[in-house]
């Protein structure tokens, strides 16, 4: 598959990691000598933070290639992208052009944040809205608005890159989100100018309280909790009149005078001016994607739709041994060594025996019917460092799979294939009702018995049965 993306900005960079990154080739155009660059940068963040948000590795990254001919960028193309600055004149060129360049099957796309559908067409270019939100490469929210066919068609292909495509049912001037910013934006400017707060105490209010709220609930899910058991109804009833006080000035827009830009940049190069862009986005993705593993445990808002996509992700090609664990080693897994924290070696280990109790059937309904199994020893040798954004493999030995034991030896291979530690893990197969050890279930010892026997010839690997402070 291959995307165009045209109009390599920051939105556009966003836009090609995002299907770069999820095995599409991507074709970029943009007139500025300084594009290849500024997108490298971007691709540079994507490629250290979005597969940090997955338990399974993305697919292999597709080919980028940057084109000075529209015409050359766009062949083949299955999705275009049109990524360039808010002048509607601007647009409607370069739409009309592109109308003319690719065939009608090809989901031409605008990130425009403010113009309609029928503002984009009115000179009879073929295009849809499709609004994201930066960075384009971590968040999942697209904004579809246009021919229903079309946007439909859309939205199974964006599925298929872990975002969350939004059909918009009517159009509308800036569409769902930014109307919300819209209103904030305009409340904090007031606040700014008449001395009420300065841009760093109206970002601590956010994100200390509300923002906080609304990433895992959104805005009616957080007040119907507000409510309390009464819920919604409860809440309006007690909150709605004061939709009449005079407290906000939204419907008012400050005069962007010299003196209200300069206090507002003073304020905000006072705030944040002592680090630059590129450790602003970092700091900016490191944080999204622990909110956004942190959500993705229990499946809501933005954590929902990658446990959907990581469901989707293929398997890694099994070879000897079975690959019980292909991942990103996300930045928060490392420490003040700058190197992976020994706790998360552990995890690696515990992760690559769940994907192990999938392939035998010990899977959630399995539990579910009284039946699992529990950790009962577990030892780490540390072999070699891992880093932030390195690739993990790894791979299980079955060591012993008869009765109620189950013996498991995890191989984690770092990105150049060095061993870099081992997990050596015990457990017992347990009924769940009475807590006592118990013979797993006739399906699942078959299948751990045919393990046990194909891995039996391999012998004990280097390492098994240490204990701590053994000598090699």
């Amino acid at each position: 598959m291959k995307a165009a993306i045209i109009g390599g900005g920051v939105i556009g960079g966003g836009w090609a990691a995002r299907f770069l990154l999820n095995g599409w080739d991507v074709a970029v155009f943009d007139p500025d000598p300084e594009a290849e660059r500024k997108i490298g940068e971007v691709i540079a963040n994507a490629r250290r933070s979005l597969p940090a948000l997955y338990d399974k590795a993305l697919p292999a990254e597709g080919t980028l290639s940057f084109h000075a001919d529209m015409a050359e960028a766009v062949k083949g193309a299955s999705w275009v992208q049109e990524s360039i600055p808010e002048r509607l004149d601007l647009k409607h060129k370069i739409l009309g052009q592109l109308n003319e360049l690719v065939p009608g099957d090809t989901v031409i796309g605008s990130s425009t944040s403010g113009f309609k559908p029928s503002e984009l067409t009115a000179n009879g270019a073929r295009a849809i809205v499709a609004h994201p939100f930066n960075p384009v490469y971590l968040l999942p929210l697209i904004e579809l608005v246009g021919d229903p066919e079309t946007t439909e068609k859309a939205a199974e292909i964006l599925r298929t890159i872990g975002m969350f495509p939004l059909i918009v049912r009517k159009e509308i001037d800036a569409h769902i989100a930014d109307r919300f910013l819209e209103a904030v934006w305009r409340e904090a400017l007031w606040l700014v100018k008449d001395g009420i707060a300065t841009t760093e105490e109206i970002d601590e209010a956010i994100r200390m309280g509300f923002g906080i709220r609304w990433a895992q609930m959104g805005l009616f899910e957080t007040y119907r909790v507000a409510g309390g058991e009464a819920g919604m109804k409860h809440f309006m009833a007690q909150f709605g009149p004061a939709l009449k006080w005079p407290w906000t000035k939204l419907m008012d827009v400050p005069e962007f005078t010299d003196e209200l830009v300069d206090l507002i940049a003073g304020q905000s190069d006072a705030q944040s001016g002592h680090l630059s862009i590129r450790e602003l986005e970092r700091l900016r993705d490191d944080n999204l994607v622990g909110m956004m593993r942190a959500l993705k445990k229990t499946g809501t808002g933005a954590g929902g739709v990658i446990q959907r996509h990581e469901t989707e992700l293929p398997a890694p090609e099994v070879k000897d041994l079975p690959i019980t664990g292909d991942r990103q080693i996300p930045v928060s897994w490392t420490d003040y060594n700058g190197h992976m924290n020994e706790a998360h070696y552990l995890e690696a280990g515990s992760l690559a025996t769940d994907e192990f109790m999938q392939l035998i059937g010990a899977d959630a309904s399995y539990i579910a019917s009284g039946k699992s199994y529990f950790t009962i020893e577990s030892h780490v040798r540390y072999l070699s460092e891992l880093h932030a954004g390195e690739q993990l493999t790894i791979q299980t030995q079955v060591l012993n799979g008869k009765g109620k034991k189950l013996h498991l030896f995890h191989f984690l291979y770092g990105a150049d294939g060095t061993l870099a530690a081992t997990v050596e893990t015990l457990l017992l197969h347990v009924d769940l009702t009475t807590r006592a050890s118990s013979l797993p279930a006739p399906e699942v010892q078959e299948k751990l018995e045919s393990f046990h026997i194909a891995h039996e010839p391999l012998g004990l690997p280097v390492g098994a049965g240490r204990f701590v402070g053994q000598r090699a």
